[in-house]
This record gives C-alpha cells, sequence and structure tokens, in this order.
C-alpha cells in the first residue's frame, strides 16, 4: 500500500485482515483444486498470547496442501475434527502417513470405523517428511510475528498465511488463473468477495 501512495496504521491492516481473510478463505475453498488420496499428516506449534497452540495440517503426496486446523489442545478429539474437516472437504483418502501419536492414529481409526471406509495408515516418520517441511513455509511467516495476541487472531490470520500459501502452489482453479502472477490471483478472490458483499 505504502507502494501505492496508501498510508495505513499496521493496526487498520490487521483489523481488516481478522475480518476479511476467513471470508477469502472460504471463496477459496470453492475453487480449490482436487488432492490427491495421499496424505502425510501432522501437527505444529503455534504461540498464541505466550502459550503454544496446535496447527494441524496434511499435505498430499505432491505437497499440495489438504487442510489445517488450528486447536487450543493436541488430543483424540481435535484430531478427530482435522481429519472431519479434511475429509468432508477433501473426499476419503486411500492412504495416511502420520507420526506415532497414539492420539491422531486413535481419532484415523475412529473415523474408519464409524464411516465403514477402507484407509490404509501408515505410522513412518520419514513418510512425514514433506509436511514437516511445508510446515517451514509457513512458520517462516509466523515465527517473525512472535506470536498471536489471541486464538482467533491467530486462526483468521492462519487461513490468510495458509491461503497464500496455497495459491502459490497452483492449487486456486479459476479462469485464466495460469497466466496470473499470485497478487492478481488474490486480488481475483478479493473481486468475488466484493461481489458476494453487494
Amino acid at each position: 500500500m505504502h507502494e501505492r501512495g496508501v498510508f495505513v496504521d499496521h493496526s487498520s491492516i490487521s483489523r481488516w485482515a481478522i475480518r476479511f481473510l476467513p471470508l477469502l478463505e472460504k471463496i477459496f475453498r470453492k475453487h480449490k483444486r482436487q488432492v490427491g488420496g495421499s496424505w502425510r499428516m501432522d501437527e505444529t506449534y503455534i504461540q498464541v498470547k505466550g502459550v503454544w497452540k496446535y496447527l494441524y495440517r496434511a499435505v498430499d503426496k505432491e505437497g499440495k496442501t489438504n487442510d489445517f486446523l488450528l486447536t487450543a489442545k493436541r488430543d483424540k478429539a481435535a484430531a478427530m475434527r482435522f481429519f472431519e474437516q479434511t475429509i468432508h472437504d477433501n473426499g476419503n483418502p486411500e492412504k495416511v502417513a502420520m507420526d506415532k501419536s497414539g492420539a491422531n492414529k486413535s481419532a484415523i481409526d475412529q473415523i474408519i470405523e464409524d464411516k465403514a471406509i477402507s484407509v490404509i495408515v501408515r505410522q513412518v516418520k520419514y513418510l512425514n517428511n514433506m509436511v514437516e517441511q511445508d510446515h517451514r513455509a509457513i512458520k517462516r511467516i509466523t515465527r517473525p510475528m512472535l506470536g498471536f495476541q489471541s486464538f482467533q487472531a491467530a486462526k483468521n490470520g492462519l487461513a490468510g498465511i495458509e491461503l497464500m500459501h496455497m495459491i502459490r502452489k497452483n492449487q486456486l482453479n479459476i479462469e485464466g488463473g495460469d497466466k496470473m502472477s499470485f497478487a492478481d490471483q488474490f486480488y481475483a478472490l478479493a473481486g468475488q468477495l466484493r461481489s458476494a458483499s453487494m
């Protein structure tokens, strides 16, 4: 904005981000490219008001982001919420690779039983390298932020960070998107938000 001669206080931008990023992410989900059936799932830590919270994330074997969810706790209930949301948005996986977390394994086993679906679950640490490397792109942005001041701000801010990360991974499927810069793809989403609110 400064390059365009517009001077805005950082707190205004923060308020805009908290208000509009979840809406943009919701629109993005309608245009998200389909992901593969072989998933890598893991969680990482995000600091919120000096306390560590948990960001559950999954990518497919190509490194495309399936989904993400920020939770206050790292337990079976949180893992189940994440898997249910991810399956709802992306369909049933064929395979899920994860670390040795008992809570995550228990959650996916429960979902497999409840939904009567067939999923190969592998708890092999090296198979998760892809999602662990993918965490770095998110951490690179959140680390200099010195933590979020509220859970809602963290949730909304991460929606925007993940949104841009998915755009960079060519996961936005809109007409002419392949010829657009990342910024133009973001503006195209923002334009849809503007027309939806009119």
